[in-house]
């Protein structure tokens, strides 16, 4: 057996896998099936201990150009999937060569479209989808990269506080230039749409999509949005010198995206008038995120980050008040983690910690927290608000950690809607016994939750 692995350190050698056959011919008790999407390759999964890698077969060419495209983009902090190494000079027992293989660790908690619009109804996930679409593509344009392959299959969806991040997969069709011109980018957005508009379609016809949406008329919108966006970070703005506060505006706009300017340009191209000019190469997202990591170490989400740094933000303002006295925001983030965050994430048991991410688990208990207060008419507590959420949320949705084969089958009739989407109002008793997990009542999940819950009083806010 000969072949060469290129492959990043932190990893397993993968050394046991039969390379010499191949992928459609393995048979090997690592293999593990998940569902993959449509794809023009042959892809299988395997499993190391709690971690998954999904293994893609395709020539030498194209797989080492997905390694070196992926690796860039990670670095650059475009959301895509880790990849992890390259496999090639394969060749079977008989000298007989085989295609190369790329290897990647499964992304965690992410969610296929279809299964999306399974558990949501269409009007409950057509905003999160669109705008995490364009997000992923404008960051991958402001690279100077081109898909040229943007679909709903080629992308995973991750729950980031009530909204949806959006994953590349696969960047086989990928070309990479220094700055992309008006024109190719327009081009990938009309690929994007005839693409997604044609899965959509697809949902439709197997009834999975309502015949009340209109995939063309999203995809319209889904080109508007993005021009809206592109317009926002990149467009020379002007203004007169008495008009300097327009500055700031813009910046904060561009900061309320998630997205940072690390430097500015101002000219003046005449007495009284200044151009400012953004250039791509210094807009960089994720500003929530890394204010975040510095604060806490917390890896999350853009949306998530945002939500727990305000948060941290209104823990902050109760803490100084209730020791009279100024705190240093480190300290603050500190003793939020201690008091507030890890408690109500350690309430949920470890049979239910792969439905939700602990982020969006925090994010969910704040929301239901606020709603359930003030439909009582008194504040709960944001503990017997996270028991709550256990027992009569959490405990009825199906795992998302890894989405077992079943769940992204279109013939899915019971499919479990997802209890914390705006679909309606969802009883109790209408979805007993739906779940695929084990049954655990609100009596149960308390008893469980009791043992490692700190006391109320450690985080005593009340709800404003």
């Amino acid at each position: 057996m000969r072949f060469q692995l290129l492959a990043k350190t932190g990893h397993p050698d993968f050394l046991d896998l039969p390379w010499d056959q191949p992928l459609a011919g393995w048979e090997h008790d690592r293999l593990v099936e998940m569902p993959m999407g449509i794809h023009r390759h042959v892809v299988r999964t395997v499993a190391y201990g709690e971690r998954l890698y999904h293994l893609k077969e395709l020539p030498r060419r194209y797989a080492d150009r997905e390694w070196r495209f992926l690796r860039y983009l990670r670095e650059e902090q475009v959301p895509v999937v880790e990849v992890v190494g390259v496999v090639s000079r394969r060749e079977t027992p008989d000298g007989e060569s085989l295609e190369a293989v790329l290897l990647t660790e499964h992304l965690e908690y992410s969610v296929p479209y279809r299964l999306l619009f399974l558990r949501q109804e269409h009007h409950a996930i057509r905003d999160p989808m669109l705008d995490a679409l364009v997000h992923l593509l404008v960051r991958i344009h402001l690279q100077g990269f081109y898909w040229g392959d943007c679909s709903l299959s080629n992308t995973l969806f991750r729950r980031d506080a009530g909204r949806l991040a959006a994953y590349l997969v696969d960047t086989e069709t990928g070309e990479l230039y220094e700055e992309l011109s008006t024109g190719q980018r327009d081009m990938d957005v009309d690929l994007a749409i005839e693409k997604c508009a044609g899965e959509l379609l697809d949902l439709q016809a197997a009834g999975v999509l309502s015949d009340e949406a209109d995939p063309f008329e999203l995809g319209l919108e889904l080109r508007e949005r993005y021009h809206q966006l592109w317009a926002e970070l990149t467009t020379d703005e002007v203004f007169a010198d008495d008009e300097r506060y327009r500055i700031h505006e813009r910046l904060r706009r561009i900061n309320e995206l998630g997205y940072d300017v690390d430097e500015l340009e101002l000219i003046q191209d005449e007495p009284g008038v200044t151009r400012m000019k953004l250039k791509t190469s210094v807009v960089e997202p994720g500003r929530y995120r890394r204010i975040l990591r510095q604060l806490t170490g917390l890896d999350v989400q853009d949306n998530q980050a945002r939500r727990l740094l305000n948060d941290i933000h209104n823990f902050g303002a109760w803490l100084q008040q209730d020791e009279g006295r100024s705190l240093p925001e480190a300290l603050i983030a500190h003793r939020w983690l201690e008091r507030s965050f890890e408690p109500v994430v350690e309430i949920v048991p470890q049979e239910l910690t792969g439905r939700r991410e602990p982020a969006e688990v925090f994010h969910e208990v704040l929301d239901l927290w606020h709603k359930w207060s003030t439909q009582e008419g008194t504040d709960m507590g944001l503990f017997n608000a996270a028991h709550r959420y256990v027992a009569e949320i959490l405990a009825l949705m199906p795992e998302e950690r890894r989405v077992a084969p079943a769940d992204s089958d279109d013939e899915t009739a019971d499919a479990l809607p997802d209890p914390m989407a705006d679909t309606g109002t969802l009883r109790l008793e209408d979805l007993a016994g739906l779940t695929d997990g084990p049954d655990i009542g609100a009596s149960e999940v308390e008893e469980r939750g009791a043992a490692t819950t700190p006391d109320a009083s450690q985080d005593a806010r009340s709800v404003e």
